[in-house]
């Protein structure tokens, strides 16, 4: 039991904790008023909230109080409630030299009749939340006080917490942390992934009863260490099963000089029998260390692709913002496929979606500021010789150019990225009709395109244009392009036809290109 001591001060109620040793013994068991303080236990203001908060009405009303000052804010968290609806509080002062919570703003918020806030010092964030409702903070204190976690998450204002998809958890999380990652999930509405670059077992705990404890479903948490020890592995595997039901995911993600010096001990025994009779028969050891590449390559993608296939699966139900009731979005376009919005949650860098059929080409598509980055960088965005799928960083996936480029290598032992596109220069390949409609959907559209020039061409730039000044400039084009063609598919290209184009390598010097229109856009299921 805590006793408060409450003190007039002309227009003003100052609250402050008495200290036990300075009670007399009367005070324990009492709440004492007298004309110029009032002292009143915890305890009995919380048991007698009836009788409490008409008091302070009248007491406000008779002494003309308008700004209420705390002691700190632990304090003005418990009591604020107690004056809600007295319209003529119009200020709050805290005393203490302290970073406010985001708690307090709540609680501010709530009474409505607040609108100016004095204290030592206030996270930006929730200076831009007070601000929004009204609330005109003053500071002692020049430095507006972010957390490491905020810091380091970029989380420095209050519409990039709300929207943030992906944190991650720097261990050991301070007491600071802590609490703003608390404040963090009450604020966000959008979070799919939360990292950890090693394992601190407190700090994972601790992360998850928030999440739960906050409502939070369908979370993956992605552990970047090599965690070698069986012990860990097992508590891991029990918090997993542990969680199962609120969907909270551990996933660990090894490094790749981990997947390379335990590569023996990822395949079955029948592969290595394999292995071992294809190596016999190999003259040179360079063929062994590429077969041993590209079977990583392989392990490597198709361990991306498996995320990508759970993410695409979980989307159904993920929350637009063009869904939510009480804010409003500012959206220049509707986002209508929620499987590209949910895998931009791995990479902001995702713009889209391509497959082409009766090939391995089923990718997500990214951009980069430049057509270099992602050459040799994977969905990850950690660097990776398979590099990945690429648009041309000219183009735009919001309003399609006049020409969309995307790029890949051509990965043909190990089949990855567009390793496989050169199986559209086969004939039976190309005699198939299902084969001639490419799938490429952004956020915003979802579409089909009709194949209607392929070729391989010494390397060259004139077909990469994503643009035309001229109707004629681009009639140019298009001719050009389809006398290139290795069959005459007979479509007809226009003018006014968006046009998709593949672009990649089939040696030092030449490129294999596929050039498709689009079809009629279709409506998002």
């Amino acid at each position: 039991m805590k006793k408060i001591l409450i003190r007039l001060q002309a227009n003003s109620l100052f609250f402050s904790y008495k200290k036990n040793k300075l009670v007399r013994e009367d005070l324990m068991n009492t709440n004492i008023i007298s004309d110029s303080e009032l002292i009143f236990s915890d305890d009995y203001i919380i048991d007698n909230a009836n009788i409490v908060l008409p008091f302070f009405k009248e007491l406000c009303e008779m002494n003309q109080i308008q700004v209420l000052t705390f002691q700190n804010k632990e304090l003005a968290c418990f009591l604020l409630k107690y004056f809600k609806g007295i319209k003529q509080i119009q200020k709050v002062r805290i005393k203490k030299e302290e970073n406010v919570s985001y708690e307090l703003c709540e609680v501010l918020v709530a009474q409505k009749t607040i609108h100016e806030l004095e204290c030592y010092s206030i996270p930006s964030y929730m200076l831009e939340y007070l601000d929004k409702h009204h609330i005109h903070v003053t500071t002692l204190s020049e430095v507006f006080y972010i957390s490491p976690f905020m810091q380091r998450n970029f989380l420095t204002d209050y519409s990039r917490i709300y929207y943030k998809k992906e944190i991650e958890i720097f261990s050991p999380m301070s007491d600071e942390d802590k609490q703003d990652f608390q404040s963090f999930l009450r604020i966000n509405r959008y979070l799919i992934v939360v990292k950890f670059q090693m394992l601190d077992r407190s700090d994972l705990e601790f992360v998850i009863e928030e999440l739960k404890s906050n409502r939070y479903r369908d979370i993956y948490i992605e552990l970047y260490e090599d965690i070698l020890d069986m012990g860990d592995i097992l508590y891991l595997k029990e918090l997993n099963k542990k969680n199962k039901k609120k969907k909270i995911v551990i996933e660990l993600n090894y490094s790749k000089e981990y997947l390379r010096n335990n590569l023996i001990k990822q395949i079955s025994l029948n592969t290595l029998k394999v292995c071992g009779l294809i190596l016999i028969g190999i003259v040179g050891g360079s063929f062994g260390y590429v077969l041993v590449r590209n079977y990583v390559s392989m392990q490597e993608v198709s361990q991306i692709q498996e995320v990508v296939k759970d993410k695409i699966k979980d989307s159904e139900n993920l929350v637009m913002p063009d869904e939510e009731t009480e804010e409003e979005v500012d959206n220049s376009s509707e986002i209508k496929n929620k499987y590209i919005f949910a895998l931009s949650t791995i990479n902001p860098d995702v713009v889209g979606y391509l497959k082409v059929n009766n090939t391995s080409v089923d990718y997500p598509v990214v951009i980069s500021n430049d057509n270099v980055y992602y050459l040799n960088h994977n969905l990850y965005q950690q660097y990776d010789q398979n590099g990945w799928i690429y648009m041309d960083f000219r183009n735009s996936a919001t309003s399609l150019n006049d020409n969309t480029i995307i790029y890949g290598h051509n990965m043909y032992y190990s089949g990855v990225m567009f390793g496989t596109l050169h199986k559209v220069l086969n004939a039976s390949w190309l005699n198939d009709p299902n084969n001639l409609i490419i799938s490429f959907n952004t956020m915003y559209e979802t579409m089909n395109w009709q194949i209607f020039s392929i070729y391989t061409i010494p390397k060259t730039s004139d077909y990469l244009r994503v643009s035309f000044d001229t109707k004629e400039d681009k009639l140019s084009y298009i001719d050009m392009v389809k006398k290139r063609s290795k069959k005459d598919f007979q479509i007809d290209v226009n003018e006014n036809d968006k046009m998709l184009t593949l672009s990649t390598c089939t040696g030092d010097n030449s490129r294999l290109v596929i050039h498709a229109k689009l079809l009629e856009t279709q409506t998002s299921v």
